[in-house]
């Protein structure tokens, strides 16, 4: 069994390859999941499971600790790893670093759909979050959207933010950090979300026709990063229904009657197949980033096959 580093899924990490993986892998079959949540928001242990036909099977572990990033900056609230376990002989090929994984799945994850979803003349780009999910959004987003030109940065610890504008400006971006989020909404072409709040930051009110929103933060039932205005004025997308219903952004206007189980238009399978999707410069787009173990899986064979190249 190999065990895979975070320095060698970083060494081979490149988002148009990962992209173009996670694109070829919502061509065919939908997999079969599973999943289990034992505890609360203060501690927990968390496993998703997997199988995808032609790609292979799949497990991740995770343990969550919320306070210990608080108590020592160093320690990270969530430790992870990704099993990957060959699809004909069921043996277990490699131990993958979790949460490398899971950076670049879920960046890749929603810069596929906002390669679908989003105008591609967007131009400005807010993102809310200061962690690591945060910095590999804004690189998979310069990606599939190249005429991006200003990015706006909110986080409520502003400070956390001035690496990732030194980062940022490196690329040849105008970056700059926001404090009236408000302002910085109603200006942003794309809207993208990575924050743990259980209260709504992106009020629908202020949100421009045309803009795309990525929701990516929010995985329990009382994390709610946009407002149900917004939700309810959208046009809402998913990579997994079920996953996105249990998320607050969706069960909480879902439970106050602003939507319906059926208001998610398409799924990414269904995104990824469909040659005749179209939005128009008006419509509002809304993508629940709710993960999948099979976007792990995805990912971890990519990294598999680019270490062992």
């Amino acid at each position: 069994m190999q065990i895979i580093s975070k320095d060698q899924i970083e060494a081979v990490a490149e988002w148009g390859a990962i992209i173009q993986a996670l694109h070829n892998g919502h061509l065919g079959d939908r997999p079969q999941n599973g999943e289990f949540f034992v505890g609360d928001a203060e501690a927990g242990l968390f496993s998703r499971g997997v199988v995808l036909a032609g790609v292979g099977a799949g497990v991740k572990i995770a343990s969550i600790r919320a306070g210990n990033a608080a108590r020592t900056p160093s320690l990270p609230n969530e430790h992870a790893a990704f099993l990957y376990i060959e699809e004909q002989t069921g043996v277990v090929g490699a131990f993958l670093d979790g949460p490398a994984i899971t950076q670049l799945k879920t960046a890749a994850d929603s810069a596929l759909a906002a390669s679908l979803l989003s105008r591609e003349d967007s131009e400005v780009l807010l993102v809310l979050g200061a962690g690591p999910i945060a910095r590999a959004l804004t690189e998979a987003y310069l990606h599939v959207r190249p005429k991006l030109r200003h990015m706006l940065l909110w986080n409520r610890t502003p400070a956390k933010l001035e690496h990732a504008v030194q980062r940022i400006a490196s690329l040849g971006v105008e970056v700059s950090i926001v404090d009236e989020l408000e302002q910085a909404v109603s200006r942003a072409d794309i809207i993208v979300s990575a924050t743990s709040t259980a209260t709504p930051l992106i009020a629908g009110r202020c949100v421009r026709p045309g803009t795309h929103v990525d929701l990516v933060g929010g995985y329990r039932a009382d994390m709610q990063e946009a407002d149900v205005e917004l939700v309810g004025k959208a046009r809402i997308f998913a990579d997994d229904r079920a996953s996105a219903l249990a998320s607050g952004d969706l069960c909480i206007p879902l439970s106050q009657g602003v939507i319906e189980a059926g208001s998610i238009e398409a799924d990414l399978f269904e995104l990824c197949q469909r040659a005749d999707f179209s939005r128009s410069s008006a419509d509002i787009t809304l993508y629940k980033n709710a993960g999948g173990a099979h976007l792990d899986l995805i990912v971890s064979r990519y990294v598999l096959a680019a270490v062992n190249a």
